[in-house]
């Protein structure tokens, strides 16, 4: 149950950590990422509400896998952050983040004290309903849960220095779609050199406080791929569930109709 978070071990021998973005909800799914050798999944929380049992059964699934959960969810919300972590999920990634304080926060709720405020209960999957408990169990959760927040505004890109050097931060994501929003543009536009900027940006500061950029990677995905690994980003999620089953059965259909 207490396995090794599998990203975190990638990215502390210096690879690049590979995974996809889960909306579809199917733990059938979350088992074939992991059986296709990816290392992450992330499973979404903002766009949809998912409060159910639903979620525990792709984290279960994550397990059976052996491919690492996390798991986007709402910011503010510590009570949720602590749900997620007891379900079992392998990280938590927290989207439109702006100060640090907000960065501290989200620390603090993943966090026994000292270092948190997170509430103790083994009474959970994580814990194996006790089973594991006490020090073991709380040295294992400090250690192995990763800790993710988003880059997508432009206010944050100010802000840089004082967020990524927070201690107990593990990892960015930079949200070009919403990015391209906050520039005024009406549209994701991943391309544009302001958005392309602030990517670059956000790799070079996290770069000296050794914290890893991940970045979403869509068609052509290995040329994507190669682009974002050259600039020096160490997750890549290549599409997600529903994007890449969609573009594969449009490319299959029509090309059959052609036939």
């Amino acid at each position: 149950m207490q396995m090794v978070n599998k990203l975190k071990k990638v990215l502390e021998k210096g690879e690049v950590a590979l995974g996809t973005a889960i909306f579809s909800y199917s733990p059938a799914i979350v088992e074939v990422a992991g059986y296709s050798g990816l290392d992450f999944v992330r499973i979404d929380n903002e766009y949809s509400w998912r409060r159910d049992e639903s979620m525990e059964h792709m984290i279960r699934a994550a397990y059976v896998a052996e491919i690492t959960p996390i798991l986007r969810i709402d910011k503010g919300d510590h009570y949720l952050v602590n749900k997620a972590l007891e379900i079992g999920a392998g990280g938590v990634l927290v989207p439109d983040i702006s100060r640090k304080e907000e960065v501290e926060e989200l620390i603090r709720a993943t966090k026994f004290p000292p270092r948190g405020t997170r509430g103790y209960s083994s009474l959970c999957f994580s814990g194996q309903w006790g089973a594991r408990s006490g020090k073991d169990w709380v040295n294992w959760c400090d250690s192995e849960i990763l800790v993710g927040i988003m880059i997508e505004n432009e206010e944050v890109i100010t802000r840089l220095d004082e967020i990524l050097s927070i201690e107990g931060l593990d990892f960015v994501l930079f949200g070009p779609s919403d990015y391209s929003l906050s520039l005024g543009l009406r549209g994701p536009q991943k391309n544009h050199p302001k958005v392309q900027d602030a990517l670059k940006k956000t790799i070079e500061v996290a770069s000296r406080y050794k914290k890893p950029v991940a970045i979403g990677v869509g068609q052509p995905w290995e040329e994507e791929a190669k682009k974002y690994i050259d600039l020096g980003c160490r997750i890549i999620e290549i599409g997600h569930d529903v994007v890449v089953l969609r573009s594969i059965w449009k490319g299959l259909s029509t090309a059959i109709r052609n036939i």
